[in-house]
């Protein structure tokens, strides 16, 4: 990977102090719970170290991963945050789960014997969270587990119970019925284990009430300038990511003429065709290409939207250029394929998935670029 701009096929821009601001504003709409942040899958995508670093700076404190890896090279970055595996406790990893400093969260009574075992072991009560079903049916103690620990709370007793956390299945739909089930179940199942602090509100989850908030949130997609909302609702976040692809040469083709794999598309007139050095290796969607029953993708080039023609291929997209001013979109010029005028919520939807994916998936070859000049710490 260059990290040169001038040799760049495509740029990403991520922008830290933005990412700050949509930190800031959930911790505010939290209270008075505290406010944490998902930072698994190499923090959505954008970069776990510089992310991590900048969260900490505007005031986070607690972290949370999917996997023992992922805390193992957070805690090189943050020695003194603290630090939860969603994924809970892979077999045989509760020795380098404790030597990372990091708390699973247990979801099941198998995984509770192993941490408790570990513990009694060393001697010493080591901090984890556990987990509870509560109508996702993906990972949790079910309420036979929890039947089973609230009348033998000795299973308990060797570790220190720091967080009891449940998932929303429809937290993006504000009022959905089982939002208030799940509320409901989550509320009475707690109530059978030890008192200890309570989580279920990700990103969506925030944005449902103050009756969701418990003790902590834990925002994921929203940090990083995701819609938390059901789809075609107003995103309040900030853009973090802008996504650039350079155009490669320029060239005329005659009415009639196909382009691209398949000759998918075809020229209705003489037309001027940017070759734009991006595709899907750099995480941009072989479903973006144009289809005659979808919409056409845009990009933005400097102030104007054009569609993207043709197939999306491994390095190389397309984009019809005929109607922009000609001053412009010329050979070296750079192209928006994510950011904020063309979001990855629109993105997203065009291409028949969502937000999440889009991000996780930009792949590894663009030179990244982060902004961190107006970053100032909460300390």
């Amino acid at each position: 990977m260059t990290t040169d701009t001038a040799h760049a096929g495509t740029i990403m821009h991520v922008d830290l102090a933005a990412l700050q601001n949509n930190y800031r504003k959930l911790a505010q709409m939290s209270l008075p719970a505290e406010c944490g942040a998902a930072i698994k899958a190499n923090a959505y995508g954008l970069g776990m170290e510089q992310c991590a670093t900048a969260l900490w700076a505007a005031g986070c404190r607690i972290f949370f991963v999917a996997l023992v890896d992922e805390a193992i090279d957070l805690r090189k970055t943050l020695p003194d945050a603290v630090i939860y595996i969603l994924n809970g406790l892979m077999p045989g990893t509760a020795g380098i789960t404790a030597e990372a400093n990091a708390r699973p969260s247990l979801s099941s009574l198998d995984e509770i014997a192993e941490w408790a075992e570990l513990c009694t072991s060393r001697g010493t009560r080591l901090p984890a969270a556990i987990h509870i079903e509560t109508g996702m049916n993906r990972v949790g103690l079910t309420v036979s587990d929890i039947d089973t620990l609230h009348t033998h709370p000795d299973l308990l007793d060797q570790f220190e119970l720091t967080l009891i956390v449940s998932h929303l299945a429809n937290g993006e739909i504000p009022g959905d019925v089982m939002n208030a089930r799940q509320l409901e179940q989550f509320n009475h199942l707690r109530s059978l284990l030890p008192n200890a602090p309570a989580s279920i509100a990700n990103s969506p989850g925030i944005f449902n009430g103050s009756a969701f908030g418990f003790d902590l949130t834990r925002p994921g997609i929203a940090l990083y300038g995701g819609n938390p909302g059901a789809e075609n609702s107003k995103n309040p976040m900030q853009p973090v990511v802008r996504l650039l692809g350079t155009i490669s040469q320029v060239r005329t083709v005659p009415k009639g003429e196909t382009i691209g794999y398949g000759g998918t598309w075809q020229a209705k007139q003489d037309s001027k065709i940017a070759v734009v050095s991006a595709g899907y290796a750099d995480g941009y969607p072989r479903a973006l290409s144009s289809m005659p029953d979808l919409p056409d993708t845009r990009v933005w080039i400097d102030g104007f939207f054009a569609p993207v023609i043709g197939r999306i291929s491994m390095d190389m997209i397309t984009v019809d250029v005929t109607a922009i001013p000609v001053e412009i979109g010329h050979r070296g010029d750079h192209v928006e394929l994510l950011g904020p005028h063309v979001t990855i919520d629109e993105i997203a939807a065009r291409a028949g998935t969502i937000s999440y994916e889009i991000l996780t998936g930009l792949g590894s070859r663009a030179t990244r670029m982060y902004s961190c000049d107006h970053i100032k710490s909460e300390d």
